[in-house]
């Protein structure tokens, strides 16, 4: 297989600062590197969200664990006209996520509560020492239980609700798919590349993939998986990556 690589699909967001490692690998080695994510996330529908018969007013806490979660909280509670209380008390997963509320209410620390480890056992922590809220869980539709089995085992009062959504991010008609690698980093991104070209044939182009769960993804699709990571050489995708163009550019196959 001869391999010619100019143009390199990264099915990840665009990095909010130049110092990605991705930018130095395309220096590097004379590749052009897009951003462009095969998945995005939606907030649920204001129908939807009233199915689910959740009133946020009867909850005095929110746990928060991602960005994501804090906006498509927020739009709803603006579509359904919600006036959330100053009194709301609310618990992120990290301090990053927890300054991100600024973007919607005027930050004050004692009313917002953060792990210091970044990881939901460090956030069960100030969660136990106010273990007499009323605490409403934001999720994905797709999403793993970690956190509310420890919420479970602390005999915390909490509800879990359903505010947003993992979806294709479809490509358009006028959008080039002229790619020569393509690196995912979720089990979705192989679904929306079968979707968005269910006549996709992989002849030349190499797929690479992140976690175990999104590499059996690849080959259950009947594609061919050549950059697999993280591996013994490789922690990262992008060492991954880069090893993989060193060794093609040694073999004058880039």
């Amino acid at each position: 297989m001869e391999l010619k690589i100019r143009k390199i699909l990264v099915s990840q967001p665009k990095p909010s600062t130049e110092k990605s490692p991705y930018y130095d690998i395309a220096e590097k080695y004379g590749v052009e590197v897009v951003f462009r994510p095969f998945i995005k996330v939606e907030s649920l529908p204001v129908k939807e969200f009233r199915g689910q018969r959740i009133n946020i007013l009867d909850y005095s806490a929110i746990i928060f664990t991602a960005k994501t979660a804090i906006d498509c909280f927020f739009k709803i509670c603006e579509e359904m006209r919600i006036q959330i209380p100053e009194t709301m008390k609310y618990f992120c997963i990290s301090e990053s996520i927890a300054v991100y509320l600024q973007k919607y209410i005027i930050y004050r620390k004692r009313k917002i509560f953060f792990g210091s480890t970044g990881k939901i056992e460090g956030l069960i922590i100030p969660v136990g020492k106010h273990n007499k809220e009323t605490y409403l869980v934001p999720v994905s539709d797709i999403h793993k239980d970690d956190l509310l089995h420890l919420l479970d085992a602390k005999r915390i009062n909490y509800t879990k609700v359903t505010m947003y959504r993992t979806v294709s991010n479809d490509f358009t008609d006028k959008e080039p798919f002229d790619y020569d690698l393509l690196l995912f980093f979720s089990p979705l991104g192989i679904a929306s590349l079968t979707k968005n070209f269910p006549n996709f044939e992989q002849n030349n182009i190499i797929i690479g993939s992140f976690g175990p769960t999104t590499a059996k993804a690849v080959k259950d699709a009947g594609l061919r998986l050549d950059i697999e990571a993280p591996n013994e050489h490789a922690p990262s995708m992008t060492a991954a990556l880069e090893n993989f163009l060193k060794s093609a550019s040694k073999n004058g196959k880039k």
